[in-house]
């Protein structure tokens, strides 16, 4: 087996597909031959499946797996409310821990060679009262990939989160172009911006394709550093 690896995927905001770029992420480190997982270590929002009361994204991500571990290792901490984590885990009496979650993700390293580690929301999530999402990836200390949801304002909000990043003294490992909105203007355009602009890998750019399954759109991204 190969040494072990993770990353942390953050997006430049919540709704920007950062759950099915990650899964696609997931299925390229698969087709080299690593077994590989998606943990979401904090999701808020829940529906009822055959397999119990459980997140959405965090079903997709499992789909994307290999075969995973239990489901407590993969999404440690699973809020109820579709809201902003830090208020569903208040109404709930529940304190995010980061050393619980660096913990579970040692875990995981008997499972798998890679995890792609999905991050909730934006950057800058609050997950408590002195907690977010930026001191979480700072905590675990991986390298950081960064989903951009290719639609109107997105330069203005993927150029402040690369500057957060880097504030923080993490790595960016590299982006993703995610095409969200398929009406956008001069889209070509603004991720040749976006590639000029940040200084990091550029990954690859995932179309506007609704119905198509992770899986078949693997072979276009390039597996971060």
């Amino acid at each position: 087996m190969s040494a072990f690896r993770a990353w942390f995927v953050t997006g430049t905001d919540t709704e920007i597909g950062k759950t099915f770029a990650t899964s696609v992420l997931i299925h390229a480190t698969r087709s080299l031959g690593y077994t590989t997982l998606g943990m979401k270590p904090i999701s808020a929002g829940v529906s009822t499946r055959d397999s119990g009361v459980v997140n959405d994204d965090v079903v997709r991500l499992l789909a994307a797996s290999s075969a995973p571990p239990n489901l407590a290792l993969i999404n440690p901490y699973c809020l109820r409310a579709p809201i902003s984590p830090h208020l569903a885990a208040q109404e709930e009496g529940v304190h995010i821990d980061p050393i619980r979650i660096k913990q579970t993700l040692l875990t995981l390293r008997q499972y798998c060679e890679r995890v792609f580690i999905e991050g909730v929301g934006g950057f800058r999530v609050p997950l408590g009262e002195h907690l977010d999402t930026a001191d979480l990836a700072c905590a675990l200390g991986l390298p950081m990939i960064l989903v951009v949801g290719m639609r109107l304002g997105c330069i203005n909000h993927a150029l402040l989160t690369t500057e957060a990043i880097a504030a923080r003294g993490l790595r960016l490992a590299g982006w993703i172009a995610n095409c969200i909105d398929p009406d956008m203007d001069r889209q070509d355009e603004n991720i040749d911006s976006l590639r000029r602009r940040i200084h990091a890998p550029f990954l690859g750019s995932l179309p506007y394709s609704p119905g198509i399954s992770p899986a078949e759109l693997a072979h276009l991204l390039i597996m971060p550093a």
